[in-house]
C-alpha cells in the first residue's frame, strides 16, 4: 500500500493540481480496488531485514506487558474473562491451542507497541495454515502474524499485513525459528457523539525495522471474507493476541500510550 502521498496524487493529478509537477503531468488512473483476500492482488517483493541481534530497550515511560515471567497483565479473552491459558517456556510465551486468545487486563488507545514474535519450526502447513497468529489493536484492528518466508498467501494476509485492508509494502519476514519484531503506531478511530466516524484508525508498523504501514487508515475493523463499517466504541479497549491453533510464540511486549494524539 502506497503511503498518504502516494494515495493523494492520482486525484490531484486528476483534479488540475500537479504539486509542481509541470503542465505536461496528465492525470493517472486511481488505484485498482481489489477485493478482498484476492490470491490475484499483486504481492508484496521480498526484503532481507537482516538478523536479529538484541532487543530494544524499554523506554522508561513503557508500560512492560510481557517481560517474559508472568502473564498477570493478561486475561483470557473468552466469556470466562478467566487467567491467560498460554504457557511460559524461557522468557516467552506460547499459544496453546484451543485455548482461546488473550488480552491485556488493562485498556489503551492511541499507543506505540513493541511485539516479537517467532513462527514455528520447522514449519508446518501452507498459506493461512502456516504460523498464525495475529496483534489485535482494541480487540479490533489486526496486524497479521505469519510466517511469510517462502510462502505464499493473499497479499492483504500475509505478515504485517492490516488484514483484509492493507498488504505490507513489503515482504521484510525472517525465517520460522528466528525472531521478529513489530513495532506499532496506532491512531485510534474518533467518533461523534452519535457514532459517526470522524477519523477513521490509522496504523503505522515497522517489520523488523522496516517501514511497512505508513499511517494507513482502516475502513472498519478486521474480518474474515468481508469489511466491516465501523460501530463507535470506547476510546480505550484491551490489545488481544489471537490464537489460530499453531504454536507461536510471544516476547518482549510493551507499550507507550500516546496522549493528545492526532
Amino acid at each position: 500500500m502506497r503511503s498518504m502521498l502516494g494515495r493523494a496524487l492520482p486525484i490531484l493529478l486528476a483534479t488540475g493540481v500537479t504539486m509542481g509537477l509541470g503542465d505536461s503531468a496528465t492525470a493517472q488512473p486511481p488505484e485498482k480496488e481489489w477485493p478482498i483476500h484476492s490470491m490475484d492482488r499483486p504481492k508484496p517483493r521480498v526484503v532481507d531485514p537482516g538478523p536479529y541481534t538484541t532487543p530494544p530497550p524499554v523506554p522508561s515511560d513503557a508500560i512492560v506487558l510481557f517481560d517474559g515471567s508472568t502473564l498477570d497483565r493478561w486475561r483470557s479473552e473468552d466469556s470466562t474473562k478467566g487467567p491467560a491459558r498460554w504457557r511460559i517456556v524461557s522468557g516467552y510465551m506460547e499459544v496453546v491451542a484451543g485455548t482461546g486468545a488473550i488480552a491485556t487486563t488493562q485498556s489503551f488507545g492511541d499507543a506505540q507497541l513493541h511485539v516479537e514474535w517467532m513462527s514455528p519450526s520447522p514449519p508446518r502447513g501452507t498459506g493461512q495454515d502456516r504460523g498464525n497468529s495475529g496483534v489485535f489493536l482494541m480487540g479490533q484492528y489486526e496486524v497479521q502474524v505469519l510466517d511469510s518466508y517462502h510462502s505464499d498467501t493473499y497479499a492483504d494476509g500475509q505478515a504485517a499485513a492490516l488484514y483484509g485492508e492493507s498488504p505490507p509494502l513489503v515482504n521484510a519476514s525472517r525465517p520460522p525459528g528466528q525472531w521478529q519484531t513489530y513495532d506499532i503506531i496506532f491512531r485510534r478511530p474518533r467518533f461523534d457523539e452519535q457514532g459517526k466516524v470522524l477519523q477513521p484508525a490509522r496504523v503505522t508498523v515497522l517489520h523488523n525495522g522496516v517501514l511497512v504501514q505508513d499511517a494507513v487508515p482502516l475502513s472498519g475493523p478486521t474480518s474474515h471474507q468481508q469489511r466491516r463499517p465501523y460501530i463507535a466504541h470506547p476510546d480505550a479497549l484491551p490489545i488481544s493476541l489471537q490464537d489460530h491453533g499453531h504454536p507461536v510464540r510471544f516476547r518482549n511486549i510493551w507499550l507507550r500510550p500516546l496522549e493528545g494524539g492526532r
